[in-house]
């Protein structure tokens, strides 16, 4: 085995690679405090962002890249 760079973990728990290559990650604000929203913005929560990585090489914060 080679030296190479070790994953950012913290950010790897954050995110989810899709079939097709995409990047997701959550949408933010959605962790408590959710009982006085509308069910429609609850829901709409749950769907994913698509997510960019700026000025950071992809290999070094994700594996799967």
């Amino acid at each position: 085995m080679g030296k190479g760079m070790k994953t950012n973990k913290s950010y790897l728990k954050r995110l989810k690679l899709t079939k097709n290559g995409k990047i997701l990650s959550r949408k933010a604000g959605f962790n408590h405090f959710n009982a006085k929203q509308s069910r429609v913005k609850q829901l709409g929560g749950r769907k994913g962002n698509n997510f960019v990585i700026k000025n950071k090489p992809l290999s070094h914060l994700l594996p799967f890249s």
